[in-house]
């Protein structure tokens, strides 16, 4: 009998757009300034087309699972330049079905027009990045949009997607359990069937991580940390809505996000756009690989056939760890037969007894318990 959860030989894509209007204090993503860009854009375009054509060469005929715009802003893209990636890549992985099509949006592009042309060029499922409903923490976050211009947006949005997905980030300094459930309450009756509540991470090469370093940025100790995770979990779960992975919650099933579940699964998908990553089985063994990540270094490397700055092939035991670290952030979890890979089940069944992880049907499956402390579980299964 067919696995259900096994992503089989499909392959999904994943499209890197690096422009920003803004670069927010708080993100380590590989980003630059979109400052009347246009030819160098039309040429990193013109890129992506032709390392995808070329990818799609490597990895031989496969079914398209899915595609994802992410950024960066890749709703500054013009509406044909999405819809000429998005035909690219049905031609070289060719499905008889529909298949899911995401692009991550700002607030401040939320023009009827604009995104209705977005629409046209194939995009069916929209990923709004609000990152808040209060104006007090969208100027802490360095958003350029207003609460009131994301509730613009999110009736544009709405008009022109059937589906759509919410960002939202919580554990910002002084917020409290009570505001959060507030904001998590009002997302709700926006509409949207699939809601993304992320903690604020301070990295090191951040404003805010910079910040951090000299004491000027405080995020919430760990308690309230927890605290504000539990109220996530209390006013979705309420809602209808279900944690299937530890930072997104779906209105059912079929409100999930198919991309990130084929690559949580394990599924082989092409990275193109500068700094993507991807994975993919080449001559049998699966593989991990980085685009270049300067622009103009991505747009040479893939005219000379060199848009990999990075190009691993992994071993049984590096696969399986991969697979455990993705897996178990799911309500899907990790096949045991991975913990077997690295001689994890001891440390598997020792877990088991002191309920932060389960067994069943061949997976292991964080707990209620494990999950809120998944970093912990991964480190005592991992090292």
């Amino acid at each position: 009998m067919t696995d259900p959860l096994n992503p089989g030989s499909d392959v999904a894509v994943y499209v890197h757009w690096p422009y920003c209007a803004r670069i927010c204090p708080y993100c380590d993503f590989n980003v630059v300034r979109d400052r009347g860009r246009s030819e160098e854009q039309a040429g990193l375009v013109a890129a992506i087309l032709d390392d995808l054509t070329a990818q799609a060469a490597l990895v031989g005929p496969r079914r398209l699972a899915s595609i994802f715009l992410g950024g960066g802003t890749p709703s500054l893209m013009r509406p044909d330049d999405v819809a000429a990636v998005i035909a690219r890549a049905q031609a070289l992985f060719p499905v008889e079905r529909s298949v899911e099509v995401t692009l991550e949006a700002n607030p401040t592009d939320a023009e009827a027009a604009h995104f209705e042309a977005l629409a046209d060029a194939g995009i069916n499922r929209l990923s709004l990045g609000v990152q808040s409903l209060d104006d007090g923490a969208l100027k802490f976050l360095g958003r350029n949009h207003s609460a009131a211009e994301a509730r613009r947006a999110i009736d544009v949005a709405g008009r022109a997607f059937d589906r759509l997905s919410i960002d939202l980030i919580h554990a910002l300094p002084g917020q409290t359990p009570q505001a959060w459930a507030a904001e998590l309450r009002e997302a709700v009756s926006l509409g949207f069937e699939h809601v993304s509540p992320y903690q604020l991470t301070i990295e090191p090469m951040t404003a805010f991580g910079r910040a951090a370093t000299r004491g000027d940025c405080t995020p919430p100790d760990e308690d309230t940390a927890a605290e504000l995770y539990e109220t996530t979990q209390d006013v979705l779960t309420a809602a209808g809505f279900e944690a299937y992975e530890v930072s997104n919650h779906a209105k059912g099933p079929v409100a999930r996000s198919a991309h990130n579940i084929h690559v949580w699964r394990g599924g082989d998908y092409v990275g193109v756009g500068p700094g993507a990553h991807g994975r993919l089985t080449l001559d049998g063994v699966r593989t991990a690989t980085v685009a270049q990540r300067k622009i103009g270094a991505y747009v040479a490397g893939v005219a000379e056939d060199a848009s990999w700055v990075e190009r691993e092939a992994m071993d049984d035991l590096a696969a399986a760890e991969e697979r455990i670290l993705l897996g178990l952030r799911t309500v899907e979890g990790a096949p045991l037969a991975a913990f077997e890979t690295l001689g994890a089940t001891g440390r598997v069944a020792d877990l088991v007894a002191d309920d932060f992880l389960v067994v069943a049907n061949g997976r292991v499956v964080a707990t209620d318990k494990g999950r809120p402390i998944l970093d912990s579980v991964l480190k005592a299964l991992l090292t």
